[in-house]
């Protein structure tokens, strides 16, 4: 069904209402800002029309947190809203923030000097994230040390808005493509060998390539992994984690050199808009082209880099997305797991024995809740469905 957007005539007044609101966010207190939005955040998840999508956000905590109770469960969901509304409220910052001069004060870099060699080395990359952390802060920063970065992205429903958020990134060097026309693009872009980023974390539907996600079959894009075979290019796994006192205070307050020109942080004691950038993981040519199936490992292994970011801090993961929504084919008939499926997951180095048993109870669990589902409908209902089938096929 196709995205119903804002009649025309109400694009300008509300792409100036919203351009307003942000403009007073913006001039305001960052932390009073960011205690509202948390504010908000938690008043949304408990609505009653959010109740469907809050069971749901609760629900996948369990598959990934299943030792957690489920007030535990619960609470996490809410701080998962909290930082969806605070996301809002620092994006309206980073413009303003986030400058070559003064991105130090915001953000902490890990250890990048295999990825940094990777994006001097004139080769084409792909660079991966989730919607785990400040995926859009991300590749602002990596565009404002230097390396042009073109995102895809989902664009807005509002033009005017969607172009005012391309225009105030494109400035810093963050080149948003639009994700339903970007496959034309993006060889072009491989060939300037200019970084191209995926926030790849979404259901994949049923086309897309069933790997581990907590050790539950999840539907994963293929094109992150045929991008880079086509290109030789390696894929870098990165994450912006917001950083929070109660668990970050005491390892960002050490004598580093990296805090060095970064005053945000030589004094920090949990103020806002404070992150830490790290590469989770790197994919090389090398190690995927070992692989008896390549495209299989390269997808397995950024989807495991993915859940390793939201291990790091489930409270900034969206957990409201349904990422096991696809299931595989065999799943949906009924019929027993692949050999050769199951023989691929066990290649995988990382692996174990525990994560395969626990693969396949997923596996046959969601198999039952499938059949559950294709005879829920009465004899009566399927039987005028192949009527109305029939009818429509002989007119």
């Amino acid at each position: 069904m196709p995205r119903r957007r804002a009649p025309r005539i109400l694009g300008t007044p509300m792409y100036v209402g919203i351009r307003t609101a942000i403009a007073a966010l913006g001039a305001g207190d960052l932390a009073g800002a960011v205690h509202t939005a948390q504010l908000l955040g938690e008043k949304f998840a408990l609505a009653p029309f959010n109740r469907k999508r809050l069971s749901r956000g609760i629900e996948n905590l369990a598959v990934a947190f299943p030792g957690w109770p489920e007030e535990k469960r619960r609470a996490y969901t809410i701080r998962s809203y909290q930082h969806l509304f605070t996301l809002a409220v620092e994006m309206s910052y980073t413009p303003r923030l986030m400058s070559e001069d003064t991105w130090s004060d915001h953000v902490r870099i890990g250890n990048l000097g295999q990825a940094v060699r990777c994006l001097l080395s004139e080769r084409p990359c792909v660079m991966v994230t989730g919607h785990c952390g400040n995926w859009e802060l991300l590749g602002y920063t990596i565009a404002l040390l230097g390396f042009p970065v073109r995102a895809l992205y989902r664009p807005l429903d509002l033009p005017p808005l969607d172009r005012w958020a391309r225009r105030t990134r494109a400035r810093r060097g963050l080149i948003m493509l639009d994700k339903f026309g970007a496959m034309r693009e993006l060889p072009e872009v491989m060939v300037r060998a200019e970084p191209v980023g995926f926030v790849a974390d979404q259901n994949g539907g049923d086309r897309g390539l069933f790997v581990p996600f907590f050790n539950r079959l999840a539907s994963t894009y293929k094109s992150v992994g045929l991008l880079a075979q086509q290109h030789d290019a390696p894929i870098l796994c990165g994450q912006a984690r917001r950083l929070v006192w109660d668990r970050d205070g005491a390892e960002e307050n050490v004598a580093d050199p990296l805090a060095d020109g970064g005053l945000g942080f030589q004094a920090w004691n949990g103020e806002p808009f404070r992150y830490r950038i790290d590469v989770i993981d790197i994919i090389t040519p090398e190690q995927y082209k070992a692989q008896p199936d390549p495209l299989f490992y390269i997808t397995a292994r950024y989807r495991r880099a993915i859940e390793q970011m939201v291990r790091r801090a489930p409270e900034q993961n969206l957990w409201m997305h349904r990422f096991w929504k696809s299931r595989p084919r065999h799943e949906r008939l009924g019929k027993p797991f692949p050999p050769a499926l199951l023989h691929k997951i066990r290649e995988l180095p990382w692996i174990t024995e525990g994560d395969v048993e626990r693969i396949l109870e997923w596996s046959r669990r969601d198999a039952l809740t499938a059949g559950k589902a294709k005879h829920r409908r009465e004899p009566g209902e399927l039987a005028e469905d192949r009527i109305d089938t029939e009818a429509g096929l002989q007119a």
